[in-house]
């Protein structure tokens, strides 16, 4: 497993075991996170003595979420305005499409976990797990942006833009094979946990988040594909350790 997945993994699963952990742990998260002005501002209103409540934090990680939100239709238009060439932005449009058609079937799977569980502190949790999926997709927008802008720059300089590293196959990618296994094994663990009349809402999901999956891999680099798998697996992993918890 390369370094890089173990970071991208224990960033997803720092930030979904809670606002307090996100706050608390996680050094090397933590870090990149703190120079953010959107986690900032969830730090900030977290500490804020009217939104020590369980529903305070919640409104707190729900504000954030509005931001990166907001931060993702940003990094987006930059990224179609800069797009190298046509076939690149019609991927990043069919990308984001199928972002927003995983988002809305996990919102189900979600509600689905979440409904085994009793205990307001499990709002806090959920609200994180809705969180961080659209951190991610913000940051990696925000990249391919920053990075499509140097490229750019660099022909509007008469100069060679930078090469975009690119993914090779995944069945030729050990990192792939071994993040593909993982996601594999956990979704039968929460599928075996799950409800009888839950399974077909993680199924949905699942289809969904393969195919924002396969149209996303073509346009990043090896090490972002198995961070984008990484951060499955997190979430996977926490819905099964967190269905039937009272």
């Amino acid at each position: 497993m390369s370094p890089r997945f173990k970071r991208g993994l224990a960033g997803v699963l720092f930030a979904a075991a809670g606002l307090v952990g996100l706050m608390s742990a996680g050094t090397v998260h933590a870090e990149v996170a703190a120079a953010d002005p959107i986690d900032t501002a969830m730090r900030q209103c977290a500490a804020r003595a009217d939104r020590s409540s369980t529903a305070g934090q919640v409104q707190c990680i729900e504000a954030a979420n509005d931001a990166w939100q907001q931060a993702i239709d940003t990094a987006y238009q930059s990224v179609l305005v800069n797009a190298p060439t046509d076939k690149l932005r019609r991927g990043w449009q069919e990308s984001q499409k199928r972002w927003v058609a995983w988002r809305k079937e996990e919102a189900y799977l979600l509600r689905a976990v979440f409904a085994t569980t009793s205990g307001t502190a499990y709002a806090m949790s959920a609200a994180n797990l809705r969180l961080q999926p659209v951190r991610d997709r913000a940051l990696a927008l925000r990249q391919t942006a920053a990075q499509y802008a140097q490229a750019a720059r660099a022909l509007q300089a008469g100069d060679a833009p930078p090469a975009a590293p690119r993914a090779t196959r995944c069945a030729d990618d050990a990192a792939c094979v071994h993040a593909n296994y993982d996601l594999n094994r956990y979704y039968r663990k929460l599928r075996e946990r799950l409800p009888v009349r839950s399974r077909p809402a993680l199924v949905r999901a699942e289809r969904a988040w393969i195919a924002f999956r396969d149209a996303t891999s073509p346009l990043i680099s090896a090490s972002d594909r198995t961070d984008l798998i990484g951060a499955r697996i997190a979430t996977i992993k926490r819905f099964s350790e967190t269905v039937g918890n009272d």
